[in-house]
């Protein structure tokens, strides 16, 4: 028998239990999830604490959070108009700190970034561009699609400043559009829709930190892997899934992307600390040349570790690298050490090169054998 196979049976003696052992599974999963039978997205559900190790328990929470999910898009996806009675006053044109048009046309300027972000989403793939199986119910006409609402004249570009907490500023540059975006007919929706829906829901259900760019490349894999599950009936409810696991997620990341809190230990610039003394730790030499260059972590490693090395490598290879830093009881201390054995794997062209052929050397992370960095990382102390 396959080693490939023996881990698969393995797998499968760990799920079928009635209380699956989390210690076993986290130890099982950091070497890698089969790619296979809808494994990698169970284990996920699991490992990010959606799912308890009590099966028994799966039904009753699943249908319980995915009636809650639908209720999220009938209260806040849905247009003020469609939602009201006929007995209802408010005005398109009120301004008034009651009034639900005034929050829809405030959400707008949220969800034009979102919008902007979701349609360059793993551009590798045709993935997201293509139809869901399961279009939101609500939703099937064209004009109840959020895309639908910031693209009138268009909005073609938009800058966006982080200040405090969140997002809380965009710079509209607009002018006539000269773009045709690519979307679905009434009563499909494209994968990039269903992930635009998430985001805006997620930035609706949380105002103090609110969407930030970024968050798209982190729901991006977790979207993937629970949309291509091979079993229909999580299929079906992929959209519902991924919003409550990557809520889990950014409830453990959001110190990243809050500006207040880059000096706390979580937060990223405490983040990037971690990672300059380890690697002066195991490599001083590498260490001091980057000093000397004055080629600070903040040039490379903000986006290695803001987004969880999803820009640095092949959507196949990320999925790997968060099936070892999910399963990881010290899941970001593990991520660090894989930034570090990615630094450490370039020694040689580090010592070599000069401060821009470095810069473009960490910004651009050359192709490289996965799981040869996750060996290097397991290594480091």
């Amino acid at each position: 028998m396959s080693l490939y196979k023996i881990r698969v049976a393995d797998l499968e003696n760990i799920l079928e239990q009635d209380e699956i052992d989390l210690k076993t599974l986290h130890s099982f999963c950091f070497n890698g999830i089969p790619d296979c039978n809808g494994f990698r997205a169970l284990c996920w559900k699991l490992l990010l604490g959606y799912l308890s190790p009590r099966k028994s328990s799966w039904p009753s929470k699943l249908t319980k959070q995915r009636e809650l999910y639908k209720q999220f898009v009938k209260e806040m996806v849905i247009s003020p108009g469609e939602q009201d009675g006929p007995e209802c006053i408010d005005h398109p044109l009120s301004d008034g700190p009651e009034s639900n048009w005034s929050t829809f046309f405030r959400d707008n300027e949220v969800l034009l970034q979102i919008d902007k972000d979701v349609r360059r989403l793993c551009p590798d793939i045709s993935f997201f561009q293509q139809a869901t199986e399961f279009p939101c119910e609500f939703v099937k006409e064209r004009e109840r699609k959020l895309h639908v609402r910031v693209a009138p004249t268009t909005l073609s570009s938009a800058n966006v400043e982080r200040k405090g907490v969140g997002m809380t500023k965009i710079n509209l540059i607009t002018k006539r559009a000269t773009e045709s975006y690519e979307a679905m007919d009434a009563g499909q929706e494209a994968h990039w829709e269903v992930v635009e829906r998430i985001l805006f829901l997620y930035a609706k259900l949380n105002p103090g930190q609110g969407y930030v760019q970024g968050m798209n490349e982190i729901i991006g894999p977790i979207y993937y892997v629970f949309a291509s599950d091979p079993h229909l009936e999580y299929r079906r409810y992929a959209e519902a899934d991924c919003f409550f696991c990557f809520t889990a997620l950014m409830g453990e990341i959001r110190d990243f992307f809050i500006k207040t809190l880059d000096e706390s230990e979580g937060g990223i610039k405490g983040m990037m600390a971690k990672l300059s003394n380890l690697l002066h730790e195991q490599d001083a030499e590498v260490w001091e040349r980057l000093r000397d260059q004055e080629l600070y972590p903040q040039y490379y490693s903000f986006r290695w570790l803001t987004l969880l090395l999803s820009q640095e490598f092949p959507l196949p290879d990320v999925l790997r690298i968060w099936d070892s830093v999910f399963a990881d009881d010290k899941r970001y201390d593990f991520l660090i050490k894989i930034c570090c054995a990615m630094i450490l794997l370039l020694r040689e062209q580090i010592l070599e090169n000069d401060f821009a052929n470095n810069v473009k050397l960490l910004q651009n992370f050359p192709a490289m054998d996965i799981n040869l960095v996750l060996r290097k990382a397991t290594c480091l102390n």
